[in-house]
């Protein structure tokens, strides 16, 4: 999403430093009860086995992954920590990008494959094969882009770029592509470069993972592991902002839903039913929520209930009542 610009409906508005904290100053304690870790997965385990290694060696009860990679593939895997497992299913939505090692039996002509992959654009229907981790269910994909990165000289062997929506089964478009040249090609690597607004640039290993670990439990070095680290509040920048008050952010985040009175500002042109992220004035997130009203409409609003929260991710608590109780 591009820079949002926003209905400004509290200009005076200021937040209670002694509450809440700042995303970029939390604790490796706070970090492990909601946050992410990019890890470049290598060849070999499953994204499961993966993730039973990185739950393991962190102690955690509660760390999932978002987008499964077959056991041969390697790169980007979203390790989710505790309370940002309820983003699953964003992380599991976001497009995702890799890079493709394909082999034909016999030799292909440069021109043929790159015309072939830039007419692939599009809508497609896409069976994930037999060695997929997934149950076969036809559905159907959008490849946003698919280009030729490069071709060796015995014209058998492919690198392509292919970026495309969450759930495409790369080995299935392979087989896709040998079929439409009459040429049979198989997927012999495939690596994921980047997923929603990650890049692997930002990635670690499992074996950087073990040593910062090690450093913070047996040195108390936690500068290893604050860099591998992310806060939630990195997945769900894309989505529409609301900044809401002290007040308002304790409301929301014992359930309540969120009142005209405690919005500071909204993002524009947010439609009704659309979903939103509700933030403190100190960027925290406090819930992901469905916005009850157009935005522009609710500028105008005396009062009244504007937005359902779908997930809360704040701890109540973390900022002090301040609505009456009987």
């Amino acid at each position: 999403m591009a820079i949002q610009d926003y209905w400004i409906l509290d200009k005076n508005s200021e937040t209670n430093e002694k509450y809440g904290c700042r995303p970029n100053e939390r604790s490796i304690t706070e970090l492990l009860d909601s946050g992410i870790i990019l890890i470049n997965k290598s060849s070999g385990p499953t994204s499961h086995q993966l993730t039973a290694w990185a739950r393991n060696l962190l102690g955690l009860n509660r760390l999932g992954h978002g987008g499964t990679l077959d056991p041969f593939a390697t790169g980007l895997l979203t390790l989710l920590c505790g309370k940002a497992t309820k983003i699953t299913n964003i992380v599991l939505n976001s497009n995702k990008s890799y890079v493709a090692v394909i082999r034909f039996d016999n030799p292909i002509a440069k021109n043929d494959l790159s015309e072939l992959l830039n007419s692939l654009n599009g809508e497609i229907y896409n069976v994930p094969p037999k060695e997929s981790a997934v149950k076969v269910q036809v559905r159907s994909r959008s490849i946003y882009s698919m280009n030729l990165l490069d071709l060796d000289d015995s014209g058998k062997v492919a690198i392509i770029n292919l970026s495309c929506n969450a759930g495409t089964y790369v080995r299935t478009l392979t087989k896709d592509i040998g079929l439409l040249l009459g040429n049979n090609c198989d997927l012999i690597e495939l690596h994921r470069d980047m997923t929603g607004n990650f890049d692997e640039s930002m990635a670690c290993t499992m074996h950087q993972l073990t040593d910062a670990v090690f450093l913070w439990q047996n040195q108390g070095d936690d500068r290893g592991l604050k860099r591998l680290l992310s806060p939630i509040e990195i997945i769900l920048n894309k989505l529409p902002k609301i900044y809401v008050k002290d007040g308002a952010v304790s409301a929301v985040s014992h359930g309540a839903p969120l009142a005209k009175p405690g919005i500071v500002r909204v993002a524009k042109g947010i439609k009704k039913g659309d979903s939103v992220i509700i933030l403190s004035l100190k960027e925290e997130a406090v819930a992901i929520a469905t916005l009850n009203v157009n935005s522009e409409d609710l500028v105008d609003m005396p009062s009244g209930q504007v937005a359902t929260a779908q997930s809360v991710l704040m701890v109540p608590g973390t900022y002090p009542q301040t609505w009456a109780t009987k």
